[in-house]
């Protein structure tokens, strides 16, 4: 089925890659809305069935006017072969489709120069005779620093380069004997010869990378550095698309902004798909990629890539995102979603040079700290966790804890229509009870005890009552997540918001995109 929204992107664009350690050489980026395709310049055969040939043999006259017609940058002092920089306007007809700039000299005449230094090579030729045949291949990774242009338009000027030196970083002309007065044309018929073979440059597929659940990092792998004005996009099988550089932090973050549109376009249709074989209250609301924070830096590892995912009542941590229902139970960790606490981090918050980040403290009390890369991201991901504490809340309507008051063992039910309830745990007697309203205030010792105070509706005294409980942060945060959920209710925003969800069956999360600036919403959980 033909899946489009409005939200797709389509984008095509020239920037560097770099893998590795290598120098950077120009790709053509092409996004679509389920792959982004990675393109590199190449020359193939096109005179019949187009096939790729590494190797092309060139047979060329020097001429009075213009000698060979090429300039030249590089050489092994750049541990390149010498590159074809330029080709002359008066040549460039004839030897169309037979050189190209960027194809490397590997041979000529017979020599190999593949390992010649620049001012090597230019010797070679100007030795060479009326007659040169020359061995190219195309390099497809010719490194970015030589400037060579991208399309065949770029021309040289002929000028008398038969005395002085040659640099390899700028174009080393070969017009031996050109003469500025001479105004013969060409003979065609001392120009290249080949057997019949004609060759294109084109761009050729290097690397597809599929977006869905794909992973965006503008980030130094496992660090806080960010790289200037570059990202890279690693597919879910682990194909990396390398460190793709571009000219500004606007072009950067459009093609991030971009990528990251059609990654949650996909997302919110797989989540469909999948969520027609779970029941309304095991519904993925969010599936998405997270780096977590190391409690222990492992060889100056401080973040690792985690899939975290929104399931009914669960928070679900993975290393990889689910594909099977057996993928499901093999999660690294799962927390409920209405006892643990998600807190946006503000500036001043933040733990290290990383922004767009937020914490999870769990049932326990333990806070993991994540990082996405976009203030967008952050926002999604804010909105769909208080979506599913909402849901599940609704769903559940009241939750019981044990716990201990004045040495005897009671139980304290959290109700989402009548507030709290306190019974005894023997007999099941109602002790007392109180409206939400009637909270004013609270206190724990971050241990085992929580002392609230409660305001009598009929006298308006204070009364306090102090518990204690074996997973007081559990409890901690199911109180604000009832109590959020029950701000979220008087919240215009919110219940239009979840009158969409219910009455698709699925919460819906379409309002917040990756080029929008929405204002967070009024509550918190």
């Amino acid at each position: 089925m033909d899946f489009k929204t409005s939200n797709e992107e389509t984008k095509t664009g020239i920037y560097l890659l770099q893998e590795g350690n290598e120098e950077p050489f120009n790709i053509r980026l092409h996004l679509a809305k389920d792959i982004l395709t990675i393109q590199e310049q190449d020359v193939i055969c096109v005179s019949g069935e187009p096939f790729y040939s590494s190797e092309r043999t060139v047979t060329i006259r020097r001429q009075t006017i213009g000698g060979f017609g090429l300039s030249i940058k590089g050489g092994a002092e750049h541990k390149i072969p010498v590159v074809i920089s330029k080709i002359s306007k008066e040549q460039k007809a004839e030897l169309s489709g037979l050189l190209f700039i960027g194809d490397g000299i590997l041979q000529i005449n017979g020599i190999n120069v593949r390992s010649y230094r620049h001012e090597e090579v230019v010797q070679v030729l100007r030795n060479a005779g009326e007659e040169v045949t020359l061995t190219v291949s195309f390099l497809k990774k010719t490194p970015a620093f030589l400037k060579l242009p991208l399309c065949e338009d770029c021309t040289c000027v002929p000028s008398d380069q038969s005395s002085g030196t040659s640099s390899p970083l700028c174009d080393s002309g070969l017009h031996l004997n050109y003469h500025p007065n001479n105004t013969d044309t060409l003979s065609c018929s001392s120009w290249p010869t080949s057997p019949g073979l004609r060759w294109e440059k084109r761009w050729v597929d290097l690397r597809l990378i599929p977006l869905l659940h794909s992973r965006l990092s503008q980030h130094v792998p496992g660090s806080d550095v960010c790289r200037k004005n570059a990202f890279q996009i690693i597919a879910v099988d682990g194909v990396c698309s390398g460190v793709i550089q571009c000219a500004t932090a606007e072009d950067c973050l459009d093609w991030l902004q971009a990528i990251a549109r059609n990654i949650s376009s996909l997302t919110k249709h797989n989540v469909k798909k999948i969520n027609r074989n779970f029941p309304v209250n095991q519904q993925i609301i969010y599936m998405g990629w997270v780096d977590e924070k190391e409690q222990d830096s492992i060889q100056g590892r401080m973040y690792s890539p985690k899939f975290l995912a929104l399931r009914g009542s669960s928070l679900f941590k993975f290393s990889a995102p689910p594909v099977t229902t057996w993928d499901w139970t093999r999660a690294e960790k799962s927390f409920t979603v209405y006892e643990i606490m998600c807190k946006v981090l503000k500036d001043n918050d933040l733990v290290d040079k990383r922004k767009h980040c937020f914490s999870v403290q769990t049932e326990t009390g333990e806070d993991m700290f994540f990082s996405v890369e976009l203030e967008c991201e952050l926002l999604i991901w804010e909105k769909a966790f208080q979506m599913a504490t909402f849901l599940e809340v609704e769903r559940i309507q009241c939750k019981t804890y044990a716990c201990i008051m004045e040495s005897h063992l009671m139980g304290i039910t959290i109700d989402f229509g009548m507030g709290f309830v306190c019974f005894d745990a023997a007999s099941k007697a109602v002790l007392w009870r109180y409206k939400f309203s009637q909270l004013k205030g609270s206190s724990d010792d971050g241990k085992s005890k929580i002392k609230f105070l409660f305001q009598n509706q009929d006298s308006k005294a204070i009364e306090a009552k102090e518990l204690e409980f074996s997973n007081l942060f559990a409890v901690l945060h199911c109180i604000h997540a009832f109590f959020a959920a029950k701000v979220a209710c008087l919240d215009p925003m919110f219940v239009e918001s979840h009158g969409t969800a219910t009455s698709t069956g699925i919460p819906s999360l379409t309002s917040i995109s990756c080029n929008s600036q929405t204002s967070k919403l009024k509550y918190a959980t």
